[in-house]
């Protein structure tokens, strides 16, 4: 006998037992779950958290995965940039430290003297004096540097506080071989640039996420609007509508969106809005389709006959049954603006360097790709938008078949 509770329970619970069974569209699920975490982190977990993981050092150019090396830290003689969490997460943080790439080092009287990494046999690198308190500490050159040689104390002023600071030249040379001598791993290598590729990798996720979801946003925006509007009034409204959904999508995608955002202009946030403005065509006519049948239902007649107002039907009662196949085709809509956007960064008029996005990555690596051993810059982010793009697909097609009606019934007819 059937379980009563298990019967009443929502056609959402059993969209949800569906969608679970669907093993591809839990795997997309996954990725889709683990981008957004590493979108939401951002810098804080980047290797490099400089704003847009620009940390140039042209002398690591293109060094293999795993590439290791000691640099030195040198305190920058200006105030801090030290900000809070959040800040950092979202925005990034400029380092209170220059870093310098070692070959090899010695201490020489009250200096530091380091042979600069050049990644050639032999080296052969330039060697530079840096005085010790100098890489310690932010000093002020307005005030004079004093050197007790005898005793070995450098005496001078902090900038960052104007207080004057006396230290030992022994202490100083075991500070630096302590905090300030690092070892700094890339994990996937470096780019032509000398960048870490992790990283940029990393944030490149947050900003193909970011264009999708308000391209999303946007589409659904104005798909919603005109397709409700089209399908519920009908008439001319419904002749005006559709003659601009015909105009519009007989312009091939990519050459309007090539054509508004040479109106708009290139840069990272033109990217949202001529995406968005190229998606909401197919949106409108689902809705509109939607809408044309459900108008006729008993309950939008009953609504009408109680004297409910045309906004107040269509928002509550026509708009939450099509939301089904849009959720659908926004999830379909998802992968299409992320692969928009890399075209876009791609050709040169999306994202802007230096932000970190995916199809520029592939278009200022793609010399590499048949000419050295190299070519895996320019594979990594592809696959990594073969991924995403793929993920969302699996999980648009995890909804079709989870949200469909007639299966629906039938789990819930059979308790399943």
């Amino acid at each position: 006998m059937k379980n009563n509770e298990e019967i009443s329970r929502s056609l959402s619970y059993y969209a949800w037992k569906r969608f679970r069974r669907n093993k591809l569209a839990m795997f997309g699920l996954f990725i889709i779950a683990v981008s957004v975490i590493i979108a939401v982190l951002g810098y804080s977990i980047t290797p490099d958290p400089t704003p847009d993981a620009n940390d140039q050092k042209p002398e690591l150019q293109i060094k293999a995965p795993g590439f290791a090396i000691k640099m030195l830290k040198v305190r920058k003689n200006e105030n801090s940039y030290a900000v809070n969490f959040l800040t950092k997460m979202c925005l990034g943080e400029q380092s209170d430290y220059t870093y310098l790439t070692l070959y090899d080092y010695t201490f020489s009287g009250n200096d530091i003297v380091v042979e600069e990494f050049t990644g050639n046999e032999p080296n052969r690198g330039t060697k530079v004096r840096h005085n010790l308190a100098d890489v310690v500490f932010d000093i002020n050159y307005n005030f004079p540097i004093k050197n007790d040689e005898v005793n070995g104390v450098i005496e001078f002023y902090q900038y960052s506080t104007n207080k004057k600071i006396h230290v030992t030249v022994k202490e100083l040379q075991t500070d630096i071989e302590k905090n300030y001598i690092v070892t700094r791993k890339f994990i996937l290598g470096t780019d032509r640039l000398g960048r870490d590729l992790l990283s940029r990798m990393l944030i490149g996720t947050r900003v193909s996420l970011s264009v999708g979801f308000i391209a999303v946003i946007i589409s659904l925006i104005i798909g919603l609007l005109l397709g409700s509007m089209a399908g519920y009034f009908r008439g001319w409204v419904d002749e005006a509508i559709m003659w601009l959904i015909n105009v519009v999508w007989s312009i091939p995608t990519l050459l309007l969106v090539i054509a508004i955002t040479l109106v708009l202009g290139k840069g990272f946030w033109q990217v949202f809005v001529a995406v968005g403005l190229t998606m909401w065509v197919e949106v409108a006519r689902i809705v509109r389709g939607q809408v044309l049948s459900l108008r006729e239902k008993e309950f939008i007649e009953a609504g009408r006959a109680l004297g409910f107002k045309h906004y107040r039907l269509i928002m509550r009662h026509v708009l939450p049954n099509v939301m089904g196949p849009v959720i659908v085709i926004a999830a379909s809509n998802f992968a299409s603006a992320i692969l928009t956007e890399a075209g876009l960064s791609f050709l040169g008029i999306g994202a802007q360097p230096p932000t970190a996005s995916w199809g520029k990555m592939i278009n200022d690596h793609r010399a590499f790709i048949f000419t050295s051993d190299a070519s895996y810059l320019a594979f990594t982010p592809g696959v990594a938008i073969m991924l995403l793009v793929l993920a969302f697909m699996l999980v648009g097609n995890g909804l079709r078949d989870a949200l469909d009606s007639k299966s629906i019934d039938e789990s819930a007819l059979l308790g399943q």
